[in-house]
């Protein structure tokens, strides 16, 4: 009898494992062999799913980012939170999310300075994950000035501002290896509090 396989869920699979594996490796020990040996399938499958390792770690680190923004939409578009508490919301579940993923980071960085190394623009990454953040953010903001919520302030300013402590966050969580992130949740919410009318 032949197995049905179902692609979708075991791309899916592969990715959460593979994730696993370059979080605890690092990106440059991480291996197809290491990945396929996770998966529990030869590396000849792995080749049907993923052309090499690092499709592997893009898609990995997309289907993260796509799964923190969808529980980041659900938050701002809860229309029984005030414009306030949406913004607050989204932006300490941002900083929560960035502590689960810390060692994360650190690889991310590798792969980013390695990407730098080959002649490639890593900004251009990092501008391509973020952005949909950034615009969630600018959507909050201008509905607050519009609902007379948040002061008349300077969107791409506050949105700045707000993306500012979360890259420091970053650095704090996997290059200084620091522990917390009370600081930036502090400063969050005084940042917020700046802008309410």
């Amino acid at each position: 009898m032949a197995i049905i396989v179902e692609h979708n869920k075991r791309k899916r699979e592969i990715l959460d494992k593979a994730l696993d594996i370059f979080i605890e490796e690092g990106y440059e020990d991480a291996t197809f062999q290491k990945i396929s040996d996770r998966c529990g399938i030869t590396r000849t499958t792995l080749y049907i799913y993923f052309k090499n390792k690092r499709e592997i770690f893009v898609y990995s680190i997309k289907q993260l980012s796509e799964d923190v923004e969808a529980s980041l939409l659900e938050i701002a578009n809860n229309k029984n939170l005030s414009t306030k508490e949406r913004l607050s919301s989204v932006l300490h579940t941002v900083l929560d999310k960035c502590s689960e993923n810390r060692k994360l980071f650190t690889v991310a960085l590798s792969y980013l300075m390695q990407l730098k190394k080959t002649g490639k623009d890593p900004a251009i990454r990092v501008r391509r994950r973020i952005l949909r953040l950034r615009h969630l953010l600018s959507s909050i903001i201008i509905e607050g000035k519009e609902s007379g919520e948040f002061r008349s302030v300077n969107v791409k300013e506050v949105n700045d501002l707000f993306f500012s402590i979360i890259e420091a966050s970053i650095f704090k969580l996997s290059i200084l290896d620091q522990k917390t992130l009370d600081e930036s949740h502090n400063s969050i919410n005084l940042s917020i509090a700046g802008i309410l009318a």
